[in-house]
């Protein structure tokens, strides 16, 4: 039964734990929740002599571990039932469900416990006059943020810099809980395709940024794919779930743990009514792949083998495309990159590539005292900073294609090859890709220049009473904004660069599909023109060289003279009718020849 002036929800069950509970938390299973965040803290604390007498057996009757079996395997029922109701929504499975990622809850060690990579992890705090930098790996960052002592920033720094490279979700989940970043931006690190678009989403406690690199690539990697991504990433749609339990399951795991006959225990774990009947969370990833027993677990293995064999598919499909358009192509490879800022000076940057080569500009500016990076002390100017470096790597593409471009129009205007006009096309195909992806990170430089204090705005609830009056401060600082100008100039020209390069891929396209039609047009013309002047003449030959014995020229001239008197006068009359369009342009032409040289022998003479 509940206790007495308890929350509860609309079905009964108490919100508040009991006091078993209380004296056992559940906690995470890969990482411990931070006291200061703890759900419990909240709880107002009970009698210690009350806790005792009912709820805990006397000292003196308990093992030497201090708790013995039975309460041990009540505290797991109890946990494994929280774990459900508090994942009860998530678990519904499929489209509709819950979104957001949630790392305090077991769902998501389920789904995403998985996602193991060796990040490297550089945390940089600095001042104008002091700095500190340090690399560690997942273990002791996870170590780091566990220990609200060690992770305490010292008085002198001003912005707390953490550059994670690589996806790993204990690396993830730990800075999550620490800085308490919202579901829904998770959602987007986990959730995320190359193909999504660079936004900005703004939430009460922090700015998250999610923005596309394009960088040139050496090798001859995937346009355009996951594997530029990292496979670290789930493929599993928006809003999915983890397969659960049933309640056939949760019976077979607890009665193979030696538990044949619960008593009373046995009501607890199943519920009454609709309670009972609720699949239970899975604990494991060999959980999710187990037999189905169910029409519920039926459904959602056969959608799980649909999702599964539809990514396949996808990915032979982009494989087969990429080898096909192998050969004079610009290696591009597009990750994404995730920016966190927070009201604290704390900036927490994510890529997928398991290492900082792609930041290490801006670590080296930090490095020096007299940048302006590093004696402003602004941690929206190092957000600035990361937008501008993505910019640049941009620009590079962009310079690339230039110079792939001129060495096509090169080779168009020496020959024209069908070789060069299929690199055009793909070339052409390429831009086109990149201003889809490239476009969205003007919009969102545009959006922290011009929306960031509407935005904050957006946020507070100005009718509150404890809101009014409030100075609304967005996340940008002014000197980040005048500097996002620059970078706003940049991504237009780039644009600017892209429409430019894609129309004249298509005017080269165009040329030669034109030359070509043209080339063809005078071939036949002067197959023409050669059917013409031998028409008559065939005609004649075809008369004259039939055997008729009783023909005048063949018994008493002996001689063609017949054969030229007729012919001769016949091809004055048909060649001047059809060749009359083309004396009219060479009569045209010379005209004009010959006016060119009047005037510029008139300006010679002055």
């Amino acid at each position: 039964m509940p206790r007495e002036n308890s929350f509860s929800d609309s079905e009964g069950r108490s919100l508040t734990p009991d006091l078993e509970d209380e004296a056992f938390p559940p906690q995470s299973p890969t990482y411990p929740t931070s006291p200061t965040r703890s759900v419990h803290s909240r709880i107002a604390p009970t009698s210690p002599a009350k806790h005792t007498a009912n709820t805990r057996p006397s000292t003196s009757s308990r093992p030497a571990g201090g708790v013995d079996p039975l309460h041990r395997f009540r505290h797991t029922v109890r946990k494994v039932i929280a774990m459900h109701r508090s994942t009860n929504v998530i678990t519904g499975r499929g489209v509709g469900a819950e979104p957001g990622v949630d790392p305090r809850r077991a769902s998501a060690d389920a789904q995403f416990g998985g996602i193991r990579q060796d990040c490297v992890i550089e945390v940089a705090d600095y001042s104008a006059v002091r700095s500190s930098f340090g690399r560690m790996t997942n273990r002791e960052f996870v170590n780091l943020m566990s220990d609200p002592a060690a992770s305490e920033r010292e008085p002198w720094v001003k912005v707390r810099w953490i550059n994670i490279g690589g996806m790993s979700w204990d690396v993830i989940k730990a800075v999550s809980i620490k800085y308490d970043l919202h579901p829904l931006a998770l959602e987007d690190v986990f959730h995320t395709r190359s193909q999504n678009r660079s936004k900005a989403d703004y939430y009460t406690k922090h700015l998250f940024l999610r923005v596309l690199c394009h960088e040139l690539s050496d090798s001859d990697e995937p346009f355009l794919s996951s594997a530029a991504m990292g496979s670290t990433l789930t493929d599993l749609p928006r809003s999915e779930s983890p397969t659960p339990f049933t309640d056939t399951d949760a019976d077979l795991e607890l009665r193979e743990m030696g538990k044949g006959d619960f008593g009373d225990d046995e009501k607890t774990l199943r519920g009454t009514g609709s309670r009972g009947k609720r699949p239970l969370l899975p604990t494991s990833r060999s959980d999710l792949r187990s037999k189905p027993r169910t029409r519920l677990t039926n459904l959602s293995t056969q959608r799980h083998d649909n999702v599964a064999e539809a990514t396949k598919l996808r990915r032979i499909e982009e494989a087969s495309i990429h080898a096909l358009k192998s050969g004079e192509r610009v290696n591009v490879k597009v990750s994404p990159m995730f920016i966190f800022l927070l009201r604290n000076g704390t900036v927490i940057s994510m890529h997928g590539t398991p290492n900082l080569e792609l930041t290490q500009p801006i670590t080296r500016r930090l490095r020096q005292r007299d940048t302006g990076l590093r004696t402003s002390a602004d941690p929206a100017l190092l957000v600035q900073s990361l937008l501008d470096l993505v910019v640049d790597k941009a620009l590079e593409v962009i310079d690339a294609y230039h110079v792939k471009i001129k060495k096509f129009e090169r080779e168009i205007l020496l020959k024209p090859k069908i070789t060069t006009v299929r690199n055009l096309h793909i070339l052409s195909g390429d831009l086109i890709l990149h201003k889809r992806t490239l476009e969205p990170i003007r919009t969102v430089i545009y959006g922290l220049r011009r929306y960031d204090d509407d935005r904050v705005a957006a946020l507070i609830d100005m009718t509150a009473e404890e809101n009014k009056g409030v100075k609304v401060r967005g996340f940008m600082s002014p000197k980040s904004k005048i500097y996002l100008a620059d970078v706003f100039d940049h991504m237009e020209y780039i644009l600017t660069s892209l429409e430019m390069f894609a129309g004249i891929g298509e005017n080269l396209i165009n040329y030669t599909f034109n030359m070509a039609s043209y080339e063809m047009n005078e071939v036949m013309r002067r197959l023409t023109l050669a059917t013409i002047i031998f028409l008559p003449l065939t005609l004649l030959t075809g008369y004259f060289g039939m055997n008729f014995d009783n023909m005048w020229t063949v018994k008493h001239g002996h001689s063609d003279l017949i054969f030229w008197i007729i012919a001769l006068p016949l091809m004055a009359v048909v060649l001047p009718v059809f060749i009359v369009p083309d004396i009219k342009r060479m009569i045209h032409y010379v005209q004009k020849r010959i006016l060119a040289k009047k005037i510029v022998k008139s300006f010679k003479n002055e």
